[in-house]
């Protein structure tokens, strides 16, 4: 079975005969990079309609930054981003997920259209977001998270990283099918940047396989991360701004469908759009 066949598929989801690529819309004013720019409704929607005719066959939807040391917004001001969003893109015919660790963001967009819950957190922020995702029978995607991004947790300790992160993300979704979530609806993330350092997210990328032996369709999303900036620079060179890493990102976008990743979430759409599909012509050669 080669890695077209296996990477695998969620149940609730449309099944493509490649990568998917997940298209990122940041309704917030201070992400990492893009804050600002689809803050208003109206240019959200729209950009994430320009994402879809870009080739993304996902769009996520979030409202609140996840960058190191970004300050919670409050559950009233997530809704107030997020719903409207996701009302419109669904309404327009838009696969909608929602990016949030918020159980009531998740509820609320799950009933105005969104298919899919992505939790940076994998349900460890939110107590109730497990009793929602399963009482909705929702696809639910469980990045590795070791807490919010902040004081000694923006650096993470591993001895070994890609066992420590398949480790933890094995406990995790166990945690989540034993609260409901049907094992067919779970998505595995191996979260990078997130606790982790240039080294740690490049020996997650090369050891994808090790993520897909959980059992579990994989998203990768590395874009525009910091790490990228870092191998662009170089030893001594400075990071370039994030909206100067697409190119790299298109790269990673290749690598990880290559490896068999289910999906890839990123900012611009077109490049890794055209990268999958040449990776999955690569793969149907062989």
């Amino acid at each position: 079975m080669n890695r077209l066949q296996d990477r695998g598929r969620v149940d609730g989801l449309p099944e493509w005969d490649r990568c998917g690529v997940m298209g990122v819309v940041n309704v917030t004013p201070d992400s990492f990079s893009d804050g600002g720019r689809w803050f208003d409704t109206t240019a959200a929607v729209k950009h994430g309609l320009d994402l879809v005719n870009q080739g993304a066959d996902l769009v996520d939807v979030g409202g609140e930054s996840t960058r190191p040391g970004a300050s919670r917004v409050d559950e009233s001001e997530e809704l107030r981003r997020v719903v409207p969003v996701v009302r419109g893109l669904s309404a327009e015919g838009a696969k909608v997920s929602v990016d949030t660790m918020r159980a009531s963001v998740a509820e609320r967009s799950l009933a105005a259209g969104a298919v899919l819950v992505n939790d940076v957190s994998g349900g460890l922020a939110d107590p109730d977001m497990i009793p929602v995702v399963a009482a909705a029978g929702a696809p639910f995607v469980v990045m590795h998270w070791r807490g919010f991004l902040e004081g000694p947790r923006i650096q993470g300790v591993y001895a070994d990283v890609v066992k420590e992160v398949v480790d933890e993300l094995h406990a995790r979704v166990e945690a989540v099918i034993a609260g409901g979530v049907a094992p067919d609806r779970i998505v595995v993330d191996p979260g990078l940047g997130f606790s982790k350092d240039v080294d740690h997210d490049l020996a997650l990328l090369a050891r994808l396989e090790r993520l897909r032996a959980l059992g579990h369709p994989v998203l990768v999303a590395a874009s525009r991360k910091r790490f990228l900036g870092r191998v662009l620079a170089g030893p001594e060179g400075a990071p370039p701004p994030a909206r100067e890493r697409d190119a790299a990102t298109a790269a990673v976008s290749a690598i990880a469908a290559h490896s068999g990743a289910w999906a890839v979430r990123v900012h611009e759409v077109r490049a890794t759009a055209d990268a999958v599909r040449v990776a999955r012509a690569v793969e149907g050669a062989r």
